[in-house]
């Protein structure tokens, strides 16, 4: 998969796309990731970005113009969106990142700054996605979360794939507590059912857990979980 990043601050990425997985999965072209800034596209001796809006108001808005231009310099493969990062968007889950992971071959993610973009970008876009309801300074942060999220979903990132179908939200529930050695630790013990060897019995107590956790930290997700649970019960 292709990532093509609009970004007046491409340094910011330096270190998450040379790190851990992400890193790996670089090197070994399971993605590419292409950094691009407008204002390398900019025509006046200011390479300016930003300017005033019209009608008044605080702050700075991105020019429409050098975002043009830096997207139509890229190449254009058959599957691609075009993401804005925006509080307004829709906010990053797991069934988006599966489904960017599977229907696509190019993601161009441009990140806004200062007091956003000129209206007129959105006839780039073809998807606006947010990290959630909050300010940021720009959009690199929520940027790198998408691209994280999911390239560890292309084969070949976590060496162990069936791990990802196991952790939290895959199925529409929380994960289950994890523990490793030791197996007391400070007077905290590891529950005496992951120590049995009974795997029908630590599958029953990991998913009854799953139901518990989800129940007392996201109700919502659990009523949600148990929606579509009847509703998969009815069609079958």
């Amino acid at each position: 998969m292709r990532f093509d990043i609009v970004t007046l601050f491409p340094d910011c990425f330096t270190s998450i796309l040379s790190s851990g997985l992400l890193g790996k999965a670089l090197s070994r072209q399971i993605a590419l990731v292409n950094l691009v800034n407008p204002r390398d596209f900019t025509t006046d001796k200011h390479r300016k970005v930003d300017d005033e809006p019209y009608g008044g108001g605080v702050g700075m808005l991105m020019k429409p113009d050098p975002i043009f231009a830096a997207v139509e310099s890229l190449p254009i493969l058959p599957r691609k969106e075009v993401i804005l990062m925006s509080p307004q968007g829709q906010t990053i889950n797991q069934p988006l990142l599966r489904e960017l992971a599977s229907n696509y071959d190019q993601l161009v993610v441009i990140c806004g700054h200062y007091e956003g973009v000129d209206e007129r970008v959105l006839n780039l876009v073809t998807r606006e996605v947010s990290l959630g309801d909050f300010i940021l300074t720009g959009g690199e942060i929520p940027a790198m979360a998408l691209i994280n999220g999911v390239v560890r979903l292309l084969p070949g990132t976590v060496g162990k794939e069936e791990s990802l179908k196991v952790e939290s939200f895959e199925e529409g529930l929380l994960d289950f507590p994890q523990y490793t050695r030791p197996a007391n630790f400070r007077g905290w013990k590891v529950p005496d059912v992951l120590l049995s060897g009974n795997h029908a019995e630590i599958a029953r107590w990991r998913y009854q857990q799953q139901i518990q956790r989800t129940a007392s930290r996201r109700p919502d997700l659990l009523e949600k979980w148990e929606e579509d649970k009847k509703s998969r019960e009815l069609e079958d």
